[in-house]
């Protein structure tokens, strides 16, 4: 590991027993800043942060994180949503980024335009990912709209069919006999089931 050191001295300083530990020493120095450096940079991208780098960012973004029951991967994921929830919106965007924080396919965002309500169906069972959820939309939708939450649950529907029939007796004739309001226009027999 001196070798680091020792090939930029002349050759008789490798003979010298202070000279070789002084320069193992400064190999492991420069080993630890060559690895701070490259943390440093990590650090400077949210989806290669470290821990410290991560509550740094989630101070600066007042986010009180649960390091016991939240995921490093998660908290990333609640930073990168905090830094791309800038105007303008679309609903478009607003199910990319539940796609993103929740998974493609758990949630479905409608609108009912002339109620101004927004509806979001979601099936999570995180409560922290509910909570960031919650916020993304609060943060989200316009202020004229109302949120409306429904939870979708996983489950199994079966359809059954069945075919009945009635015969239809018209009470009336076009040939000017009838009186109107004495009996209804149709009569139905009982439903025979066909199938």
């Amino acid at each position: 590991m001196a070798d680091r050191i020792l090939i930029h001295l002349p050759e008789y300083y490798g003979r010298i027993e202070d000279f070789k530990e002084l320069a193992e020493t400064e190999t492991i120095e420069l080993n630890l800043m060559g690895d701070a450096i490259n943390q440093l940079f990590d650090d400077q991208f949210v989806e290669t942060s470290g821990l410290q780098a991560i509550k740094r960012r989630e101070q600066m973004l007042d986010i009180k994180a649960d390091p016991t029951t939240e995921t490093l991967d998660f908290r990333r994921r609640r930073i990168l949503n905090r830094y791309q929830t800038k105007p303008p919106f679309t609903i478009r965007y607003l199910q990319q980024q539940l796609d993103m924080l929740v998974g493609p396919g758990m949630t479905i965002v409608s609108v009912d335009y002339e109620n101004r309500v927004l509806t979001v169906t979601a099936n999570i069972d995180n409560a922290s990912v509910f909570q960031e959820v919650l916020h993304t939309i609060e943060t989200i939708k316009p202020a004229n709209m109302v949120y409306q939450q429904n939870t979708a649950l996983e489950g199994r529907i079966e359809l059954e069919s069945h075919i009945g029939m009635k015969e239809m007796f018209w009470n009336y004739k076009l040939d000017g006999t009838w009186k109107l309001g004495e009996k209804p226009f149709v009569s139905y027999g009982p439903e025979v089931s066909i199938k």
